[in-house]
């Protein structure tokens, strides 16, 4: 069996290399908004960012969560966030994920309870956002193999997979104890795995790409 030359090998992951340079994992998104009411923030006003529970009780992944309270976070145009576990502590047992409002016409109902509206004052928070949504692995192809020989081993083929980052976040405020719209991102991403030799990933990070465009937006529409 004739083994592998070092130098062939090394032209391999040359031009493999070159070739992800040149390629990326493809991404396409849409990020919209549903404005239902007129928003805005004064000073010392906050938001926090809530997981909606679904799907039996799991809830929207904690990471995307954090990723969109950073995003709101940061930039000239940051936001005061109050995060989501302070907020949880402090309103103790209300918006644990059993008892909750699940509409905004419990809110009222709420803020009654001993307690409730002067934690909430004292926070400054003015929105509660909540977040539903996951990202799935929706197809996946391709072949890839890996071998160790004699003369050394490697990887050959190529594989792919596509993941759908589906998103929304509701907002309400807790000025008017209403609903102020949703703004939803739906981002798509294939991600190439090709290899001779070497496998080089090319990612395409959907999640990511979904936190970006909805925080983004979200920024947008709660201080028009």
């Amino acid at each position: 069996m004739t083994q592998s030359n070092p130098m062939q090998q090394f032209r391999a992951v040359t031009v493999i290399t070159l070739l992800a340079l040149g390629l990326s994992g493809c991404v396409t998104s849409r990020v919209e908004d549903a404005r239902e009411n007129v928003t805005g923030l004064n000073e010392g006003e906050s938001v926090v960012i809530m997981a909606k529970s679904y799907h039996q009780g799991n809830e929207t992944e904690a990471d995307y969560i954090n990723c969109v309270e950073n995003a709101l976070g940061r930039g000239r145009e940051q936001l005061r966030v109050i995060p989501r576990q302070q907020f949880v502590d402090s309103l103790f047992p209300w918006f644990e994920p059993r008892t909750a409002p699940a509409e905004t016409k419990g809110l009222t109902k709420l803020m009654e309870r001993p307690g409730v509206a002067d934690a909430v004052k004292d926070m400054g928070v003015r929105y509660i956002v909540w977040l539903d949504g996951d990202t799935d692995t929706v197809a996946q192809g391709g072949s890839l193999s890996c071998a160790v020989g004699p003369g050394g081993g490697g990887c050959f083929g190529f594989a792919w997979w596509q993941k759908d980052a589906d998103y929304e976040a509701s907002v309400w405020d807790l000025d008017g104890y209403e609903s102020a719209g949703t703004v939803t991102a739906d981002v798509s991403g294939t991600s190439f795995l090709p290899a001779l030799v070497v496998p080089i990933p090319l990612i395409a990070r959907a999640q990511n790409a979904a936190c970006k465009g909805l925080a983004q937006q979200l920024r947008a529409f709660i201080i028009q």
